[in-house]
Formats: structure tokens, C-alpha cells, sequence
């Protein structure tokens, strides 16, 4: 069976997590990855616990699929052989800070003259232009620049880091293998390639759907644990049940409410899934009493019954 992108042969210079994700989705559907590291240091990934022979199993997992080679782009010869091969290539991705590759003599407008048919993608923290565009950041700088970490949490807590890196993934390799697929289509109809900038930090701010136009069009700002689906109401929010076990509960359709009100036996508070916060808060304590009554798969149990929205928070072992 072929597979859609096997035509397509990438070099890759970026490391870490949001780049080698973007190449590895374009692997995994075919293209030739050629991944080029710097002597000696190369992919900081590889250092990561735990590790599967020399290198970790972070890497392996990001890399697959992928060709790898090592150059110095500070040497001439090294930059020989990487414009020989860029000459020859469909896409260039790299995530150093704006300037890097032109000062190594790689930029964009050399790769373009070289060959005009190139996708150069470049994946930084806050692109290429802006007052933020030389700033040195990782994920978690993204998520506070754009607003999102100040919203993560509960009421009156302070902002909780993510599990998974968001902007990294989200804001960035996502987005920058849609740009360089957007790019390699367009590309058919001119024969042309293009410059695609990619900025974690306004990735991020794209992902704000559910708060950011309410607040442009209200001028309110939402407060940590307050919103709909960040803990503000009863029918959305993680409980704990008796085993120390948690029950994440997302009823937010009057139907799956009804559900759940019933089995909990708190049938009074069917027409209160729209209540303001206060009443919210009052009954999310009084939901929280009731799930520790039980174990998590006594409520399973109970739950398996009806069709309501309701699943257990499992480890990764799980």
C-alpha cells in the first residue's frame, strides 16, 4: 500500500519535542525524513530517561521513520553538503531563533534561489517578527505569554502546568504540518514554494475558542475554575470517590445531567444545570460528599446503567 506523502523527502533540522512531532507525522505517512544533527551534541531528546540502548525511548518514538545525518553548518563543507541536498529537497523545517540559518548562510532566500520549488517552514516560540521574536522560551513561557496558563486550574489556586505540552504540540507541530502540507498543495498549481512561519505562542492563542471571543465580545474576563468547561459548573469536573480513585464527569446536555442527578440521587438539581457560579460551587460540594460514598467501581457500576457522560481517571498503565 503507498502511502500519500512518499514523494516528498524533508530535512529536518529542528530537536526536542514540537519539529521532530511535525516530521514524524509527515514520516509516518511516507515522506523521507532526513533528520540533521550537529556533531557531538546533536538532538537533546536523546538524553531523556528512560533510554532503549544509547538514546531515549522519547526519541526513538519521535524519530521513527526517519534518515539521520550529522553536519556542521558552521563549516563550509558542511554547508556544501546541506545545500547539495536542500537542492534536492521539497521541505526544510528548522526551529533555531530568527536569524540563525542566515547567518549560516542557509536562510530561506539562499534555499529559494537555489531551488524555487522549496518549502521552508520555520517553527519558533513567537515568529519571526514582533517585539517577542528574539526571546528564548518553552512551553510553558507560550501558554503564559498568551493568557491560556492563567486560566488552568481551580478557583482561587494558582495556574497549573499541563500534563502534556500544549503549545509545543498544538500551537506548533500541528500547525506547522498543516502550513507545509497547505504549501506543498499550493505549490502544484504555481510550482512554487513558500516561506511558512510558525509561532507557538499564536498557536496557542488559536486554541482559545472557548474563552477568547466571549471575551472580546464582553470585555469580561473569565476567572480561573470559573469557566464552563474548566470546572465552572457542577455537570464538568473530576470527583473523588471513596478508594482515592477520581470520576471525571462531563454531563453537560440536560439529557446526561438528568442521568446523572439520578443516579447520585440528587434529582433537585436536574433544573440547575445552568445555575450561576455560586450555586455551581454548592452543588459541586455536595456531588463531591456523595461520590465518596462509593468506591470508583461501585459508581462504574451504577453508572454502566444509563447513558450519561461518565469515565474513570485512569493511569497510564491503565
Amino acid at each position: 500500500m503507498s502511502l500519500p506523502l512518499e514523494s516528498i523527502r524533508v530535512l529536518d533540522l529542528t530537536r526536542l519535542l514540537p519539529g521532530p512531532y511535525c516530521t514524524m507525522l509527515l514520516a509516518d505517512f511516507g515522506a523521507e525524513v532526513i533528520k540533521v544533527e550537529a556533531p557531538k551534541i546533536g538532538d537533546y531528546a536523546r538524553w531523556e530517561e528512560p533510554k532503549i540502548d544509547d538514546n531515549s525511548a522519547l526519541f526513538h518514538s519521535l524519530n521513527r521513520n526517519k534518515k539521520s545525518i550529522v553536519l556542521n553548518l558552521k563549516t563550509e563543507e558542511g554547508k556544501e553538503i546541506f545545500l547539495k541536498l536542500a537542492k534536492q529537497a521539497d521541505v526544510v523545517i528548522e526551529s533555531f531563533r530568527p536569524g540563525v540559518m542566515d547567518r549560516l548562510g542557509v536562510g530561506y532566500e539562499v534555499l529559494e534561489e537555489l531551488n524555487p520549488q522549496i518549502v521552508y517552514c520555520a517553527l519558533t516560540g513567537y515568529g519571526q517578527t514582533g517585539p517577542y521574536r528574539d526571546l528564548p522560551g518553552h512551553d510553558i513561557n507560550y501558554l503564559a505569554y498568551s493568557g491560556l496558563l492563567d486560566l488552568m486550574g481551580e478557583q482561587d489556586g494558582k495556574p497549573v502546568v499541563p500534563a502534556a505540552q500544549i503549545a509545543d504540540l498544538g500551537g506548533g507541530a500541528l500547525p506547522a504540518a498543516l502550513g507545509i502540507l497547505l504549501a506543498l498543495y499550493e505549490r502544484q498549481e504555481s510550482g512554487k514554494g513558500q516561506f511558512v512561519d510558525i509561532s507557538m505562542f499564536d498557536g496557542v492563542i488559536s486554541w482559545l475558542q472557548s474563552v477568547l471571543p466571549g471575551y472580546l465580545a464582553s470585555g469580561t474576563i473569565p476567572g480561573r475554575g470559573e469557566m464552563r468547561l474548566s470546572g465552572g459548573k457542577a455537570c464538568y469536573g473530576v470527583y473523588e470517590t471513596r478508594d482515592g480513585r477520581y470520576l471525571s464527569v462531563g454531563a453537560l446536555e440536560p439529557k446526561f445531567w438528568e442521568s446523572f442527578c439520578k443516579v447520585i440521587g440528587k434529582e433537585e438539581f436536574i433544573p440547575l444545570l445552568m445555575a450561576p457560579l455560586r450555586e455551581q460551587n454548592r452543588m459541586k460540594a455536595e456531588i463531591q460528599e456523595v461520590i465518596l460514598e462509593k468506591s470508583l467501581s461501585e459508581w462504574l457500576e451504577q453508572f454502566s446503567k444509563v447513558e450519561t457522560c461518565v469515565a474513570p481517571v485512569k493511569t497510564l498503565a491503565e
